[in-house]
């Protein structure tokens, strides 16, 4: 009896319990409604509005690793804006240190630049016109690609400071004096590497002998300024004898190019003692280059753009790009050798970590300063928006009461 009751009872049952499944799956999880689209998770978790995404977003960019400082510098010293008036008298200057990249970034400046009135650069020829905008034949650049070597092969701070007024009032009308404003900018490089590609530039027969090498009115006696060589240059020379030269200009040459050599006498090594002279050039060069309209790093060429772009309101046409493999880097020298070249160059090391800390800094300072401004941009669009929304609704309103009223009153006639 109870196997035939469970035998007639079992089949209504998988019924049931196939219908309960089968209605789970195609039933409607909310019946007399459109049910509303699931969010997506990263929509839920930026929270969906605009005010909250970007909550979302500053406190992403606060949980960014921060830049470790190692000087203190003000912000007047991070923040590097000039009013730069290429149609008035103001005049960019190129201080060209050697094997730092400046032949590239000369390039950028002739040719690379957005223009009203782009500089004529002839082919075949390395000198371009770089004249101002409305017909003015006076030029906006002092550098090797523009005004070529006015004032000496690669001329120093010291050099450049007491010739550029002077070259530019020679370029310009005659009886014509006018004053003008000078924003100089320079590239720096890793001193190991730049004193490596110098070596190697050397080695293939260049000399730079005719520099001038001008300071307090003159240039320097052979005595003070003696050649690492005999002949005429020192092609072939391997890295220990470049190394072996005690008055070997590439030693410390950045420091050198960028400090007041007034301040030490010019060339003149008995002037004074030699730690005192290291730390006076090394505390002058750090003032200039922190001075300056603007300076780059060979190693950070994107940054390099970015900031130049910020600090001058000019536009570049087509991005620098980052080249990691040079000759300097084909290079392969021990631990001993770079110890040597560092110790060679510990001006230039020091000089170098200055500048690396200040450039970060400011690129850093600037690509803040540039997300403030556009949050507050944005803020201030969705508030003329919000007003203009609430501007337009009373009248909706009002419109869709005068309608209602009318249908009202014909109702009542009616």
């Amino acid at each position: 009896m109870d196997e035939r009751f469970n035998r007639w009872l079992l089949p209504p049952l998988l019924a049931l319990l196939f219908l309960l499944i089968v209605y789970q799956y195609v039933s409607p999880a909310c019946p007399g409604a459109a049910c509303p689209r699931r969010p997506p998770a990263s929509a839920a978790r930026r929270g969906g509005g605009p005010a909250e995404r970007e909550e979302e977003e500053e406190a992403a960019e606060a949980a960014l690793p921060r830049l470790v400082a190692k000087f203190p510098f003000a912000r007047g010293e991070l923040c590097r804006r000039v009013r730069f008036d290429m149609r008035g008298r103001d005049v960019i200057v190129f201080l060209h240190i050697q094997k730092t990249g400046g032949t590239t970034f000369g390039r950028h400046l002739v040719r690379n630049i957005h223009l009203e009135q782009p500089c004529y650069c002839r082919a075949g020829q390395k000198k371009c016109a770089c004249h101002r905008p409305g017909g003015d034949k006076d030029t906006w650049l002092f550098s090797r690609f523009s005004t070529g070597w006015s004032c000496g092969l690669h001329a120093d701070w010291t050099e450049l400071t007491s010739c550029v007024p002077a070259a530019m009032e020679r370029r310009g009308c005659a009886g014509n004096r006018t004053v003008r404003n000078f924003y100089y900018i320079t590239m720096l490089r890793d001193p190991v590497s730049r004193y490596l590609s110098e070596w190697k530039h050397v080695q293939r027969g260049a000399t730079w002998k005719t520099s001038l090498h001008m300071c307090d009115g003159r240039s320097p006696t052979p005595d003070e300024l003696p050649t690492c060589y005999e002949g005429d240059d020192w092609s072939g020379v391997s890295l220990q004898e470049f190394m072996d030269c005690s008055y070997n200009l590439a030693n410390n040459r950045q420091v050198r190019m960028l400090a007041d050599l007034s301040l030490v006498g010019c060339y003149n090594l008995t002037f004074m003692n030699e730690s005192e002279r290291n730390m006076i050039l090394l505390q002058s060069a750090k003032n200039n280059l922190k001075n300056m309209a603007f300076f780059g790093l060979t190693e950070f060429q994107r940054k390099t753009q970015y900031l130049f772009e910020r600090t001058f309101n000019l536009k570049f046409i087509s991005p620098f790009t980052q080249f990691n493999v040079t000759r300097a880097s084909n290079v392969d020298i021990g631990e001993d050798v770079r110890q040597r070249i560092e110790e060679l160059n510990f001006l230039d090391v020091q000089l170098y970590e200055y500048a690396k800390d200040l450039f970060l800094q400011r690129f850093q300072y600037t690509k803040q300063e540039e997300h403030q401004k556009n949050r507050l941009k944005r803020r201030e669009e969705r508030r003329l928006l919000r007003e203009q929304r609430a501007h337009q609704w009373p009248r909706e309103d009002a419109t869709e009461a005068a309608v209602t009223e009318d249908y009202n009153s014909q109702v009542a006639r009616w």
